[in-house]
């Protein structure tokens, strides 16, 4: 019976030629013979060796010519050699040579052997940093997400109805082929100082994975010169992201000009902006890169500004 890779016997692949009368040493056959082997040859009911005769398409060339009396009988199989190829949709799962169990969880592997699906690839594992290190890519790790955030400012508290709060650290986001990366530095942006007197209080630092990317930190309240003499303070800028496929601007601080008007400071891509103290309690540091939070007076601390924070997502 057929089955695949042999070929189904057909009357069609057979071929029949009669001479009689003939004189000739050279016959042209009703096919395109393959070659001799394709062929039977029979004289007056003798075979013929391969020796006594050649084929050339559809030439037949005996060694010697015939007499009138002989009868040649030329019995040829075409396409000899070839695989007849099945239709579409013709071949079901028993026609084949496998192993394992096919199923709809399974495949079937270049090997012939059917086996599970195990796709590992997506978001593999994160990392979360909070102080400078190194960052060492995990095995099968082909691309990383970056989230680089820098330290938020502090806040600073003067005197009364004039303190300003620390502006929030930028962000920068940015997806990285490390397929020729095997490690990289981290550096963490401190967070600013908040103070409670004339000393100014401290920017926050920059955050930055390797030269990839990098975002500044949160700028701290400040104490600025106003017209007529007079003083005025200023909430932090927010900083800024940089080199990143998306560059997040922080949240910019704010300042009191009142009495008992409280100011946190200000957000970070990820919040955390410092809360402002009540009267008579403690202003908050900010955390994840948010800006402090002051009060209106000297009299209470002024928070400062939060860490910034670099977070890895790594896909495989």
């Amino acid at each position: 019976m057929p089955y695949i890779g042999n070929a189904v016997s057909k009357a069609s692949q057979t071929r029949r030629f009669d001479v009689t009368g003939s004189t000739s040493a050279t016959h042209t056959l009703s096919w395109v013979a393959p070659n001799e082997q394709s062929l039977i040859v029979t004289i007056n009911g003798v075979k013929q060796h391969e020796d006594a005769y050649s084929v050339s398409g559809t030439t037949l060339t005996l060694t010697s010519a015939l007499v009138a009396a002989d009868k040649l009988e030329v019995v040829g199989i075409i396409d000899v050699g070839t695989t007849d190829t099945p239709a579409q949709d013709s071949v079901n799962l028993d026609q084949l040579a496998t192993t394992g169990t096919a199923s709809s969880s399974t495949f079937l592997r270049g090997d012939m052997a059917w086996t599970a699906v195990s796709d590992t690839s997506g978001l593999a594992s994160m990392q979360v940093f909070t102080s400078s290190g190194t960052w060492t890519k995990p095995s099968g790790v082909s691309k990383i997400k970056v989230y680089v955030t820098g330290g938020g400012g502090g806040a600073m508290n003067q005197t009364t109805m004039t303190t300003s709060s620390g502006g929030g650290g930028g962000t920068a986001i940015k997806l990285i082929d490390v397929s020729s990366i095997s490690s990289e530095t981290i550096t963490i942006g401190s967070g600013g100082l908040g103070v409670e007197t004339a000393t100014p209080s401290s920017d926050g630092g920059t955050s930055s994975f390797g030269s990839h990317c990098s975002a500044t930190g949160g700028q701290c309240g400040t104490q600025a010169s106003a017209p007529s003499g007079m003083t005025t303070y200023s909430g932090g800028e927010g900083g800024i992201g940089s080199s990143g496929n998306i560059n997040l601007k922080g949240q910019g601080g704010m300042r009191t000009g009142n009495e008992n008007v409280y100011i946190s400071g200000g957000d970070s891509f990820w919040g955390g902006g410092g809360r402002a103290a009540l009267e008579g309690g403690t202003s908050t540091d900010g955390s994840h890169g948010g800006g402090g939070g002051c009060a209106y007076s000297n009299s209470y601390p002024a928070g400062d500004g939060g860490e910034g924070i670099i977070v890895i997502e790594e896909y495989k």
